[in-house]
């Protein structure tokens, strides 16, 4: 029997460890891959031994590529090293000439002079413009470097020096340069709208995801195409940036890469002072599962490093931070010697032979093409998931004493001396006059930059950033095949939640566009009762379904599939709306004009995710935003968090978003086959936003003639029994609380009042607005009538408009109803109840509405006061009660 020492003895292994590290170095020189495989598999034994292996997500601060394994650089340096210098140039010149004519027109040069080489290789290299007849990669810019991408078309000759001087000027009435990638504003060349943090790295991680879905479901063919997102290390401090990095890993997605620009400082500082952001940012990735490379010293260090055989400099790397290496590039090549070198005898000995100035000018990684070049090489080799790279640069490189401080991000214009040291720097050929003006230049089109410029973008499939829309071959259901949904409900109780799913099961099976229907739902789908669609056409999964369901034996069991139609992003309305925007600009970027119908809770909508649909605008999306459970009082029981009230206020915001509140399953198809008709036959760029409601009661038949209502916003839903001496508008499910206000008022008190279905005040408006303005404008001509009075020319008395939403909705046509409009709304914090107290609680009931009626004729003389205060009493209306905008 063997006994443990207490104290067991030292046992010499260095021999035996030495050789396995001797044997290990044989394998990575044969072949790295085969050495990380020799690794994970010793990992994997030792976990199964029981032997504790510390997970390490960052490595040692240098990049991750070695020199031994770097292949050759492929371009012509020396005219890729001129073409961008020019570029450099005419993206300082175009801001900084900007801002000496027009003080304060603003614009950006430090980012791009950070960023600048790292596009270059891609252009140059990599970003494919086409596969053949199908797209090619998709790029997502860092907003701020846009001058450095009008630079480049400039050279390109897409654009001439007029369009150049019209930066940021986009109302002189000839083609300008919006300050940033706008869709909207340019739409033949910018794709995706970055500039609003966070917003281009999510949107690209979806974009990644739905071209997968796309070539799943056979809808695009597969090619090689990939989605670069290029982001600030700044901007990972925006959640969205990194919020669904763990999607890209569990959908393998490959053809996605990030390129992180490291130049350590964000608007007023450093972004991490006192660490390092690319080993928080590696550890980070690497966590959740990306391939991550470090790019992160360029090749001049190289030999420094073959020179360093005690690891000292390596050491001195890792004992500095991101505060210490913005000094060091602030403050010159001797404050670098003393401070960095010199803490040690023998690193200084290292730089013993170079100048202050060559020591000044050790490149940083993200400025080298070579070390870039390879990085992306290995990025695009990767196979089983997505890549970042992390490329340390520095802010406002080449831009003199703007270089690496913390003002070099608001920076707009350059001193003489330094307009002055940049041409020196970058050779550029201009006189000394010239250039202080920041005039432009462009080679002749037969010089060698100019030639090797076009030849690298046609050996690459064309020019980017480019957008490209196709006539679409499509037509629209016609409204005469939708009669399940315009015929009524025969007597049934239904809402307007299960009408709009039954509706959309019809058009997912509809021959000739229903594989263009994308439904999106962020786990809300028995919610809204998609049982039966996800049976139907089954949710999409990239693996496909590895598991037997629990409820496979039912006929509506929770079905995954590769080539599945459902896109369910579990609980995110970001990552959902980031889904219906990859979906929404298909019919663009892939010529596949996808219809996509994205299902959330009203409530967590436009508030919580408003700057994404703001750009999904600016990138002229097409689709239905579906706003469930809506309504502060239908949405029973929930209480303050849920109860939405609101939503129909923000969507009313965006200029190209046509927002319906439907009563009535007849009114939500008129206004989905008219919206698929405008966006996709017609080709109109145009989102919807329509409100539905989980309350069931009878659908009636669409009345005759009323389509044109519905969709321009109000028709006459019922006619007064007797002459009508009040009007009573209704929208959503209060409209039902409308047409009981109008029988009591016709019973119990002899006033008669005519009641109107409002689908839109938003469309109401918007027309009034148009048709006011060409009044001004042409006052010599008749003039013209908005349609909101047209439509009430006849009607007489007050207008009493209800709806569960806030008193601003109703109020939007004040200025065209000033003495007749009262508006009654849901201003205030949810309660959790059922419908009959939250109605009684905000004053939108029948019986509120009754001694709303009174209480305005009362006022103007037709109604005697003393008979409407009485009336108020009996209808239960407590007149003490506090106003509930504020309880």
């Amino acid at each position: 029997m063997t006994m443990k020492l207490e104290t067991p003895s030292k046992i010499d292994f260095s021999a035996e460890v030495s050789e396995w590290i001797e044997a290990f170095d044989d394998v990575v020189a044969e072949d790295w891959q085969h050495g990380a495989e020799l690794l994970e598999t010793l990992r994997q034994r030792a976990r199964e031994a029981g032997v504790p292996t510390p997970s390490q997500v960052t490595t040692p601060y240098h990049n991750t590529i070695p020199k031994h394994d770097e292949v050759p650089y492929p371009g012509d340096r020396q005219l890729e090293r001129k073409i961008e210098a020019l570029i450099r140039w005419n993206a300082m010149a175009m801001v900084h000439g900007q801002n000496k004519k027009d003080a304060g027109i603003g614009g950006h040069i430090s980012t791009y002079s950070s960023l600048a080489t790292l596009l270059e290789v891609g252009f140059n290299h990599f970003f494919r413009a086409s596969y053949g007849d199908q797209p090619g990669d998709f790029v997502y810019f860092q907003g701020h470097a846009s001058p450095g991408v009008y630079a480049r078309a400039f050279l390109e000759g897409r654009f001439d020096e007029k369009r150049l001087k019209n930066f940021r000027h986009e109302l002189r009435g000839e083609p300008g340069l919006s300050s940033y990638p706008h869709p909207w504003l340019m739409p033949d060349f910018w794709r995706f709208p970055t500039v609003s943090m966070g917003i281009g790295p999510l949107n690209a991680i979806y974009q990644a995801r739905f071209m997968r879905y796309l070539e799943n479901r056979g809808l695009i063919e597969k090619t090689d195409r990939k989605v670069w997102a290029f982001v600030g290390d700044g901007e990972t401090d925006e959640v969205d940036t990194l919020g669904a990095i763990s999607l890209g890993v569990r959908e393998k997605l490959d053809n996605l890469i990030f390129v992180v620009n490291c130049n350590l400082q964000r608007l007023d500082g450093p972004v991490r002072g006192n660490k390092r952001i690319i080993d928080e940012l590696e550890g980070v990735f690497r966590g959740a599962g990306w391939n991550v490379i470090k790019v992160i010293w360029g090749s001049d260090w190289d030999a420094l490093f073959e020179r360093d055989h005690k690891g000292l400099l390596l050491k001195r790397m890792e004992e500095c931070v991101d505060g210490d290496y913005q000094a060091f590039k602030a403050k010159g090549g001797a404050y670098i010697r003393k401070e960095f070198f010199g803490k040690y005898p023998e690193l200084l000995e290292l730089v013993a032979d170079k100048t202050d100035d060559e020591v000044f000018h050790l490149h940083r990684g993200g400025h080298d093409p070579a070390k870039i070049y390879n990085a992306y090489k290995r990025a695009l080799e990767h196979k089983g998931g997505p890549t970042v790279i992390l490329a340390k640069t520095v802010k406002g490189y080449g831009l003199g004493s703007t270089e690496a401080r913390n003002a070099s991000h608001q920076e707009k214009k350059l001193s003489d001396d330094a307009i002055e040291a940049f041409i020196k720097r970058f050779q550029i050929p201009l006189p000394e006059s010239a250039a202080k003006n920041g005039a432009f230049f462009r080679p002749d089109e037969s010089t060698a930059e100019i030639k090797y410029l076009h030849e690298r973008r046609q050996a690459l499939g064309g020019y980017l950033p480019k957008r490209e829309v196709s006539k679409l071959d499509f037509t629209a259901p016609e409204l005469s095949t939708l009669g399940e949904w315009t015929g009524g409900s025969n007597k049934r109780a239904v809402s307007t939640t299960m009408g709009f799913v039954s509706l959309l099961r019809h058009l997912l099976k509809d021959p000739k566009i229903g594989k263009l229907i994308v439904p999106i739902v962020p786990d809300e789908g028995r919610t809204f009762g998609l049982e039966s669609a996800i049976r139907q056409v089954g949710i999409y999964a990239a693996e496909g379904q590895k598991y037997n369901p629990h409820d496979a034996d039912m006929l509506l069991y929770y079905r995954e599939d590769k080539d599945g139609q459902i896109l369910e992003e579990g609980i995110t309305e970001a990552g959902s709306m980031a889904s219906f925007t990859a979906a929404g600009t298909a019919y663009a970027n892939y010529k596949v004009p996808t219809i996509p119908f994205y299902m959330y809770y009203s409530m967590f909508g436009f508030q919580r995710i408003g700057d994404m649909v703001w750009a999904f605008a600016d990138s002229r999306g097409k689709g239905f935003l579906m706003g469930g459970t809506a309504g502060r009082t239908t949405m029973l029981g929930e209480g303050l968090q849920h109860q939405d009230g609101h939503s129909i206020v923000l969507a009313s915001t965006v200029p190209t978003c046509v927002t319906y509140d439907p009563a009535y399953v007849y009114e939500l198809a008129v206004v989905v086959q008219d919206g698929i008709r405008r966006m996709y036959e017609k080709g109109e760029d145009l989102f919807y936003y329509i409100t539905m409601y989980n309350e069931d009661y009878v659908m009636p038949a669409m009345p005759e003639g009323s389509a044109e209502g519905i969709l321009r916003g109000i028709y006459k839903l019922k006619p007064a029994a007797g002459e009508a001496v009040a009007q009573l508008f209704g929208s959503g499910p209060i409209l039902n609380e409308v047409l009981r206000a109008q029988e009591i008022l016709a019973t119990k008190y002899g006033v008669y009042a005519d009641v109107w279905s409002v689908t839109s005040y938003t469309e109401l408006r918007r027309d009034a607005l148009a048709v006011e303005r060409w009044n001004r404008l042409h006052p010599a001509e008749k003039e013209r009538v908005p349609y909101v009075l047209s439509v009430l020319a006849e009607s007489k008395g007050p207008i009493i408009a209800t709806s569960d939403y806030m008193k601003s909705v109703p109020d939007l046509l004040s200025p065209w109803l000033p003495s007749r409009l009262v508006s009654l709304g849901t201003d205030g914090f949810g309660r959790s109840d059922n419908r009959e107290h939250l109605r009684r609680h905000f004053e939108v009931n029948a019986e509120s509405i009754v001694g709303a009626t009174l209480s305005k004729l009362a006022r103007e003389g037709k109604f005697k006061p003393k008979a409407a205060q009485k009336a108020l009493a009996e209808l239960g209306l407590d007149i003490e009660a506090a106003d509930p905008a504020r309880a």
